[in-house]
């Protein structure tokens, strides 16, 4: 296809960057604190609240991220289209991967309802296994809107709009108090469901984000050069492109995204204390990393663009600033939560058992947090590079392997190292595991850059 104007590389400073990233991180904020919500307020309820609402969350970040993910091909090829001024192309590529997000509904729905496989595979029995059977049943119906939802997040970054998808977050954020308390506490005819009520808020909240990206897609008159002259059926050739990209990306962030969720899952044997314990280390690291993350997708967008339009060195300059950039931001971060850690962990919990749980893993979780930096910045840049097997294949081993699978053995065995170490042996095995993914990724990353560039 001939582009429609001559185009010209972005502008791939760090301050490009950051404004691109501010309002990435305020969205990604929103959607932790989503989380960060049901954590506080089931952790009011009782440790077995905290518990079902840690077991069930991660089931449900584990199908739905393993989804969604596949959807962030759109993101790369939307950005190549956009930096060679092909905009009709990205609203027929938008049409493509809305029918992509109904085809892997049909895969993600019946994984997502199979409540008494997870309710075994957590070991979790009783008032603790209701939550998490009730949180699931409502949580799938708002699964069609969350990923579809996703699609219009992967294009409104590859356009270089990220404050719309910032402002669907905040509004759904707004909301989410509010509506746990109705559901989880009871008001008027709608009786208490505890922990369970947060996946109903959940799942109503997907449908209203659904319905703001629908209308800002169809009225704000930015989008009118990207829309397609008619709705079209799915296009094979169309459907391989994105899932060639997607299928990786969808494997690399759900090997991830499991290694780190399903700790939680197998924590969860331990009992309520120490799954609970998790949760809140597991959700500070998550706030954290929604820095990186969202420095990662910017710079992601300005690689692609820079691509799309014919200057690979660009891409460079915009790769090794948002390294530089994130890493630091990093370090700073990972210090001043050690420093802070006390105050903290007592802002998620009245339970002595559950804060000293936490704190003991705290030690760990900040180098963590700075392995996760650059593993997230460089597996986001070479997406933008449009490199997607690589990391697939170096996070299935490393977090997969050594992280989940040398967790596993830490924490429920005797080893050389000694008795089992529980909940610890899991965040030291991925802590680990982490490190030397990242090592990988930064080295692919620099590798791709600079052959780019000498090839220019």
């Amino acid at each position: 296809m001939v582009p429609e104007s001559r185009p010209t590389p972005p502008d791939a400073s760090t301050s490009a960057i950051l404004r691109l990233a501010w309002p990435l991180l305020l969205a990604n904020l929103a959607v932790v604190g989503n989380g960060t919500i049901d954590a506080v307020m089931a952790g009011r309820l009782s440790a077995d609240d905290m518990a079902g609402i840690a077991v069930a969350s991660s089931i449900y970040i584990t199908v739905y991220i393993g989804f969604m993910a596949v959807l962030q091909a759109l993101s790369p090829i939307a950005g190549h289209h956009y930096g060679a001024h092909r905009w009709r192309a990205i609203g027929d590529d938008l049409q493509q991967a809305l029918w992509l997000s109904g085809f892997l509904l049909l895969v993600a729905l019946p994984c997502l309802l199979a409540t008494g496989f997870w309710t075994r595979v957590a070991a979790v029995d009783g008032r603790v296994a209701g939550i998490v059977s009730a949180y699931l049943q409502a949580v799938a119906f708002g699964l069609p809107a969350a990923l579809a939802t996703r699609v219009f997040v992967s294009l409104n970054a590859a356009v270089s709009r990220p404050k719309v998808t910032m402002v669907i977050n905040l509004t759904v954020l707004s909301l989410k108090v509010p509506l746990n308390a109705v559901f989880m506490y009871g008001w008027g005819p709608i009786e208490p469901m505890g922990g369970a009520g947060a996946g109903v808020s959940t799942a109503l909240l997907a449908w209203l984000a659904l319905g703001m990206s629908l209308a800002i897609w169809r009225f704000d008159a930015f989008y009118d050069r990207f829309r397609s002259s008619a709705a079209h059926g799915p296009r094979w050739a169309s459907q391989r492109e994105l899932l060639k990209l997607g299928i990786p990306i969808g494997l690399s962030t759900l090997f991830e995204v499991t290694s780190f969720t399903l700790m939680a899952v197998l924590i969860a044997r331990l009992g309520a204390v120490p799954v609970a314990g998790h949760q809140i280390v597991a959700n500070l690291v998550a706030l954290l990393f929604m820095v990186p993350l969202s420095l990662g997708i910017a710079t992601s967008v300005l690689v692609a663009q820079s691509l799309g339009s014919g200057a690979p060195r660009v891409a460079r300059s915009a790769t090794l600033r948002g390294f530089r950039l994130a890493m630091s931001i990093a370090v700073v971060a990972a210090a001043l939560l050690w420093l802070l850690r006390e105050p903290i962990v007592r802002l998620y919990t009245v339970d002595p058992g559950v804060e000293a749980m936490a704190l003991s893993l705290l030690g760990v979780a900040v180098l963590f947090h700075v392995f996760d930096a650059a593993q997230g910045m460089g597996s986001f840049v070479l997406r933008g590079y449009r490199q997607t097997f690589w990391p697939m294949v170096i996070y299935g081993v490393t977090l997969w392997g050594l992280g989940l699978g040398g967790g596993a053995w830490l924490a429920f065995n005797t080893t050389p190292f000694g008795a089992p170490r529980g909940a610890l042996g899991f965040w030291e095995a991925a802590a680990v595991a982490l490190a030397i993914t990242a090592a990988a990724l930064v080295v692919l990353t620099a590798m791709e850059s600079n052959r780019r560039a000498i090839e220019q």
